[in-house]
Formats: C-alpha cells, structure tokens, sequence
C-alpha cells in the first residue's frame, strides 16, 4: 500500500459504494473512512439511535442484553466498506457511556471497567476489542485488519452502558525504514540449516553432554518429565484466546527435548501445540501491562519451534508460524520493520529486538532474509557500539532495576550471536557490568537507590531480597565467571526456566560465594561517575558494614535515570542519607515533580524563580536539568551539551586496592543544572577508620557559584527516620535487626550562625516547592525527612563543608579537628588527617603540617606533577602525582612537615 497507492484511491473514490454513508476523505498519503454508527444498518430489535448535540449515537435498547459472547446471534449493527486497494487498515472506534455524567465506567466496588466490542470483518473470525476503558476512554485505536478491497460487511455486538458513535478506517503502513538499514548488508549471518537460536550444530553436542551434570541433571529431570507429559490443549478454531503462558512453557519445554534427544513424538507434540496455539492467539487491542512483552516471548517460543523442529514441520507448518510471527510483530511497540521505537533505550531496549524479534530473523532466515538484515542492524549497528561507549563505567544508567532487567535481555542478544558465531559480537566490557549490583547490595537485602525501582516489595512483613537471577545466570555463564556464578546462586537460581539454565550453564563452572577477594571501593569512570565505597563484604542483616556512594559526572540517558548528580547514599543498620522518591507509576506528576527529581535525593538545589522545565515536569524543584530524552549514539552523547551530566574531575583510594583507608571523588557539576549554574563542584572523601565504634566517616565539600545572588541554595540530605537536632550536630539514625547505626552531621562551612535550616518531616517531605503529593505506600520513604540547609546572606558563590560520622549504637563520635585556608581543608579525626580543596581549582601550593601523633595523611585535590614531602628528620620524598587521581597519601611520625609542588633532588 505504498506505490500507487494514493493513485488508486482517488479511482476507486468516485465508485466508493458504502453502505452506512461514510465519509472518505484522504490527508497525506493516508486513506481515511469516518462510518456514523447512525448511518450502519441498525437491529432494531436490540439497538436504538441516541443524538446528542455534536453527534448521532447507537445503544442498545433498554433491557437489551448484550450478546457479546454469544455464537449465534444477529449483530447489532452492520457496516459496510470497500477499501480501495487490498491490505491492511487499521480501524478505530469512538465510543461514551450511555449515562453522560460518566466518565469511567466503574464497577460496583468502584473499580474501573474494561468494556469491549465485538467485531466481524466478512467472514473472517469475530473478535472481541476494547471499546471503553480507562486508560483511553472512548478513542480507542481497535487493530489491524486486512481488507480485499472489495465491498465487504462488518459486523458489531454492542456492549451494555455505552453507545457507539463511529468507525473510522485508515491504511496502515509499515513503519519506515532508515535509508542506512535498507542499504544495510550485515557482516555477520547466520550459518546454514538448523538449528541457530541458543546452539548451532557444533555447540548443539556441547550443551547435549553437560545435560547430567552436576546440577545440571536436576534441570534435564525436570525437563524430561514435563517434556513427555501429554499437554492437552482445547481450542475452538472459531473462538480467539488471549495468551496463555503455560501453552507456550510446555511447547518451549518439548523443542528443546526433542533438539537434545531427537524423540519425534514429543517433537510434534511441540509443532501441533505451537501451531494450534497461534491459530486462535489474539491479543486485540490490549494495551495495558505493557503487552508487547507477551506478544514478544509468543514470538520467541514460535522461533523456537520453527529452529529445534525444523525437520518435522510441513510445508504448511512453516507457513503458519511464519505468517503468525510476523502478525504479532507488527503488534509490538517497536513494529515491524523494527523502527517505530529505539533499541537504544526505552521498551526498545528490553526483549523485543535483543531476543524476541532476533530469534524470529534467525529462525526464518531462508524464508525471509530480510527480517535478519534489520534486526542485526538495529543490534549490530546502533546498540553495540553504544554499549561498547556506555560500558566503559561498569554501571548502567537505567539503574539498580531497570538496569538489571534490560541487560537481562541484551545478555540473550550476546548469547544467541555468540553461539551462532562462536565469536562475540559485544565489547567485552559487558563482562565487568553485573558487578554494579555487588557492590551496590545491602545487608538488608536491598539495594543502594539508582534510577526507578521496582524488584523488591514488602511480603507479609518479610525483608525483601533484590533479585534478578535470569540475568545474573547469563552473566556468569558469559564470562565465567565464579563470583558471578555466586550472586546467582545467592539469588535462588532460576528453578521456573530449566531450559535457559540447560542452554548456558557450565557445571564445571564453580559458585564462589566469599566477596572478600573484591576491592571495597569501586570507581565507575567517566561516562557514569561516581564512586560505592565499603567497610567489608557482610551482607547479613547483623552486618556491621558502612556502605556509602557518591555519584555524578558523565551524561544523562534519561528514561528511568533521575535527574540526581552529586547524589549522597549512607547505609549503616538501615539507610542514614539517600533517595526518598518511589516509583509508583511512570510519569505521573509525583513521578516527574518528585520521584525522578534532584529534591528527592541529597544533593544541592539552587533555586531560580523563573526556571523552565520540559518532559511534563512543571514544578520547579532547583535541581538539576529533567531529561526525559536520550542520546542515539557515542558522538550525540558526548557531543550534544543536552546530555552533559557533569565531568569527574578525581578519583582514587588507597593506599591499599584492596581495603582502601580513604576513597576519593571529586566532580565537577556545573553542566548538570541549567544556566543558573556558573559553577559548582562537589568533593567526597570516604575514610574507613577500622574502629568497631566509629567505623567509617565523610568529609563532603561543595563550592557553589550561581548566576545571581538571589538564586537560593539548599544543602540537601534526606533521612528515614526524625532526625535529632544536638546543638549545632544533626543525628541521623536508624536500625537493623536490631543493631542501631547512627550518623552524627556536624557543617564546618558555612558556620551556625551563618545558616538556617528546615527539616520537613513526614508528608510534608514528599514536596517540592510548588506541589506537596499525597504518597500511599507502606514503604518508610513515604514519611521521612528532608533536611535543607542555606546561607543565611544571598551570595553568589557559597561553600559547604560537612563531615559524616557513622557510630555503633551509642558510641561518640570523634573529635573534629578543621583549619580553614585559600585553597584547601584541613580536617582529622582520630589517626587520620585529610586535606581537601576548597573549591574548583586543584590545590598547587605549599601545606604545612603540625602533627603530633603517628598519623594517616590523605592530601587531595592536588595538581598533577612531582610533589615533594619532607619531614621532620629532614628528609625529602618525591611523589607522582597522577591526573585524574589527584592524591597523595603517606604515614607519618609526630612533627612538622612541608608539601610542595616540585621536585627535590
């Protein structure tokens, strides 16, 4: 319906013979037929004519039932169309309720009401559409349908409570094909005859002999026994059904028996099921739950079918599941061809291309090349190089959930061109990736906030355990890697999908449970700054472990990435300092007024009156810029100052890689906020203090210069629970098992008297500075504390220095010892003695130092080059310092010490 189209249509126009008086009209090279539901041939016997001021309205008649389900009876309403050309239309309906107060048809517990129509288009089978819900009211977009452009009748059963006001019909069009994708000539294809999806032919024999291995032979019993199950499915080829997961489970679990055994019975079990299955799978117009997923692992199991039983399908076979498959692609959210969304993020991003529509191309490959061609375009082409850019910092930007979720399904992308191959098609940076979760889990199970998170939910009161362990499974398996292996394992393996674990595990391949071999501070570079630091690798609720992150610098990737550079994380018995945002729904005003905004996390806001925002977000929260688009590639992402996230500056710890004393980050945030920023940094230094009674402790500095004075600046840490005002000490606490941790916040810069603070507790804390929201959760987010600190004078330029202490129980928090100069801080505590710099220049003059016990010496923020210490016997050390590392650290011995710049001989 392309060339000649329009041509056609305006031929056919002047002999256009529709029996309801539609009105057919064309707009671009689009058809379009508006068919009054007034104007159809109407049963008089069950429905009657409404008019209303603006339009002409069929119902059924009062005590009319509907007829929805029934086999037999005479339709409601009868249209007729003649499309101009053969193909496919897509049709939609405009419906109300029949009682105009309504708004959305509600039940009698007042729940919202789904209601639906039935359609037939000449003789093909009726269908069931949604007509009426809450989500899309009456404008509802009811599917595809192909017309033979000839004169044909379309039949409709009418609902109860709502009147029908037209149909509409409109040519459908594939989406468009880049010009790059349709020249495209893939370098990489798959090899010839079958199977291709998970194994070829020699990887086919590989996973066959680890079949009753170790724990692998669990999973084959398993497999067995529901593989030579009878599975008894009953359809009526006249009724369509919507998905149904233990159909498709049972026809994936009999292909992948017969492709490890080659029993012919249970093999055409699978083809009958599947066939059968797809005559009567319909999934209409259903748009909620994000059904694209569904429609995609129907895809899946179908290619998987087609692959592992290709030599037991009929001519006619072939044509079934061919022709199904490709229905149910043009269905997804990224259509087919494969270009109405971005495999580089969003939904796009998840297993319509990486698994579902890849399997597809490689299972029909000799039918159809094609499919292959655009579906390793979009992998090869735009999401590989990508991820190769993106993957140099080990975290993903979608974070702690989403994150895991969507790699999970790229991870099957990996896989399937790996054994298609036998060589890897993806950065082997992809192998480093999985340990952002280590790093990020919690003793309580849980995880440091990042991005929108939804895996874990309070269960009848139980402690929730994050978990992704299908990802985690073909991580492992990738890299082989037996840490990996542990967290998956950790995780409770994959019991539900024994055919995924056969396809990839290695049981030679042992669990290595102990995390104790992995350094306690990770640096995550420069695409994704920021910096997770640790006091130990006790992931048990009695766990005595600090845990902190600080973050920020790199680029913004949008979608469920928060808007949250420079953000501050503190977990000792519980969270002290964090993120207070849920995700509750997606883009909803909470969600992007609160949840994904900087004034839900800790972090610094500085607030400018007459700031605008974009993406639906209409208060102004003073934090840093709402992106809700994402970068295409490596040279848009760093090229386009729209996705600027900020720039690391420093990073480092030591002096141990492996339990690092102190762990250093420093950021420049300036392009994360918007113009009203000139200049901001934000500076971090972890200090693991070995004490049983004061285990860790932050020394934080920010040095801030907005673009007028009046532009208000708020030091922002959120809390769980009611922080304690102690003189001018803040004490945060909270508690695990319980063993309480406490956080004693003591602000150097600016002093008492040169501050105000508010503290907004409870409700009051889910707001920002234009809207409060109304949070019904049981989870302690919702009513905790925001703690805002500001200068008491309007200044263009501020700095803030803050020391974290993190306390067992009731211990004290130690002394503080802090001198102030030009360019840098002094600050001790206990044996530790850190220097910091003040503001966005690194540090490049001389520090003189008066110590008067054995002391740890941590100097930061200096300028790359040889500096030179020299003690107190007089003698002079030379020290490299490196860009981008910016430290030096030595012990010393009581008595004066001079650092300076250069180099001593």
């Amino acid at each position: 319906m392309k060339k000649g189209f329009l041509l056609l249509l305006l031929l056919s126009l002047g002999s256009l013979a529709v029996f309801s008086q539609a009105y057919p009209y064309v707009v671009g090279d689009k058809y379009v037929n508006k068919q009054p539901a007034s104007k159809a041939l109407i049963n008089s016997r069950t429905a009657r004519v409404l008019t209303s001021a603006k339009e002409k309205w069929v119902a059924l008649k009062p005590g009319a039932a509907s007829r929805l389900d029934s086999n037999a009876a005479a339709p409601d309403l009868t249209f007729k169309i003649k499309a101009p050309v053969a193909g496919t239309y897509e049709l939609s309906t405009y419906a109300m309720p029949t009682n105009p107060a309504t708004d959305i048809m509600k039940d009698e517990k007042g729940n919202p009401v789904t209601t639906y129509i039935k359609l037939q288009v000449g003789d093909q089978r009726p269908t069931k559409r949604i007509l009426y819900d809450a989500f899309r009211r009456g404008n509802q977009v009811t599917g595809k349908f192909e017309l033979n452009g000839r004169e044909q009748t379309v039949k409709v059963w009418l609902p109860e409570g709502v009147q029908l006001g037209h149909l509409e019909w409109k040519n459908y069009n594939d989406p468009a094909v880049p010009a790059a994708a349709k020249n495209y000539v893939p370098k990489i294809i798959p090899p010839a005859g079958h199977p291709r999806i998970w194994v070829n032919k020699q990887s086919l024999s590989l996973v066959q002999s680890r079949l009753t291995i170790g724990e692998n032979r669990q999973a084959w019993e398993k497999v067995t026994a529901a593989a030579t199950m009878p599975f008894h499915f009953e359809f009526d080829i006249n009724k369509e059904i919507f998905y149904r997961e233990d159909v498709e489970k049972a026809a994936e679990t009999k292909a992948f028996y017969y492709l490890m055994t080659k029993d012919e019975k249970v093999g055409r079990e699978a083809v009958k099921l599947m066939v059968d299955y797809f005559s009567v799978l319909e999934f209409g117009n259903v748009t909620y739950g994000d059904i694209t997923r569904e429609i995609g692992r129907a895809i899946y199991t179908g290619s998987l079918v087609y692959d592992w039983c290709f030599d037991l399908l009929s001519k006619d076979d072939k044509q079934q599941l061919y022709s199904h498959m490709l229905k149910l692609a043009r269905e997804m959210e990224i259509g087919w061809p494969p270009f109405m969304d971005s495999i580089v993020n969003g939904h796009g991003n998840e297993a319509q291309v990486s698994r579902d529509l890849l399997s597809m191309s490689l299972a029909l490959y000799d039918e159809n090349p094609e499919l292959y061609k655009y579906t390793s375009y979009t992998i090869l082409e735009q999401l590989v190089p990508m991820r190769k850019f993106e993957y140099e910092s080990p975290r993903h930007n979608q974070g702690v959930d989403y994150g895991a979720y969507r790699l999970g399904w790229e991870m099957h992308a990996v896989w399937l061109y790996y054994r298609m191959t036998g060589f890897p098609v993806f950065d082997d940076n992809i192998k480093q990736l999985p340990y952002f979760w280590l790093y990020m889990r919690l003793p309580d199970g849980y995880m440091l906030r990042d991005g929108d998170m939804f895996n874990v939910k309070n269960v009848n009161g139980k402690r929730p355990y994050w978990k992704q362990p299908q990802t985690m499974l073909l991580c492992a398996s990738y890299a082989n890697d037996p840490i990996l292996k542990g967290e998956f394992e950790r995780e409770g393996g994959l019991p539900d999908n024994p055919v995924l674990f056969l396809l990839v595990n290695d049981p030679a391949l042992k669990a290595d449970h102990n995390l104790n071999s992995l350094p306690l501070t990770k640096n995550f570079g420069h695409v994704l700054g920021g910096l997770v630091t640790r006091t130990g690798w006790d992931n048990t609720p009695d766990s005595k472990d600090v845990i902190a992150e600080i973050k920020g610098g790199g680029y913004h990737f949008a979608n469920h990435q928060h808007s949250d550079a420079g953000a501050l994380q503190i977990f000792h018995h519980g969270m002290q300092v964090g993120d207070i945002g849920l995700y509750l729904s997606y883009g909803s005003p909470y969600d992007y007024n609160f949840n994904k905004r900087s004034i839900s996390h800790s972090m610094m806001l500085a607030k400018d009156p007459d700031e605008k925002w974009l993406f639906r977000a209409k208060d102004n929260d003073g934090g840093t810029r709402f992106n809700q688009r994402f970068p295409m590639s490596p040279a848009e992402t760093t090229t386009d100052p729209w996705f600027d996230n900020g720039q690391v500056l420093s990073a480092d710890f030591g002096p141990s890689a492996q339990k690092p004393a102190f762990s250093y980050f420093k950021a420049d945030l300036t392009g994360a906020y918007t113009a009203k920023m000139t200049n901001y940094t934000r500076g971090y230094c972890f200090l693991n203090l070995g004490r049983q009674d004061v285990p860790a402790a932050i020394i934080l500095t920010d040095d801030m210069t907005t673009a007028k004075a009046d532009f208000k600046k708020y030091w922002q840490i959120n809390t769980i629970q009611p922080p304690v005002k102690n003189g001018d000490q803040l004490v945060l606490s909270n508690e695990l098992n319980g063993h309480v941790g406490k956080t004693y916040v003591n602000m150097l810069i600016p002093a008492a008297a040169s501050r105000t603070m508010e503290i907004l507790s409870g409700k009051a804390a889910n707001s920002n500075f234009d809207e409060q929201f109304d949070i019904k959760s049981d989870k302690a987010e919702a009513n905790a504390h925001r703690i805002m600190i500001s200068p008491s004078a309007a200044n263009q330029h501020d700095r803030f220095l803050t020391v974290f202490q993190m306390t067992e129980g009731d211990a004290a928090p130690l002394p503080i010892r802090f001198r102030e100069y030009p360019s840098y801080y002094l600050v001790g505590l206990a044996d530790q003695l850190v220097c910091m710099s003040t503001g966005s220049e690194l540090v490049n003059t001389a520090i003189d130092l008066d110590i008067q016990a054995n002391t740890k010496v941590t100097l930061t923020g200096l300028k790359p080059g040889f500096w030179t210490v020299k003690g107190p016997d007089g003698k002079s050390r030379n020290f490299d310092i490196r860009q981008g590392k910016n430290t030096l650290y030595f012990e010393g011995v009581a008595g004066k010490y001079s650092i300076m710049p250069g180099r001593a001989y």
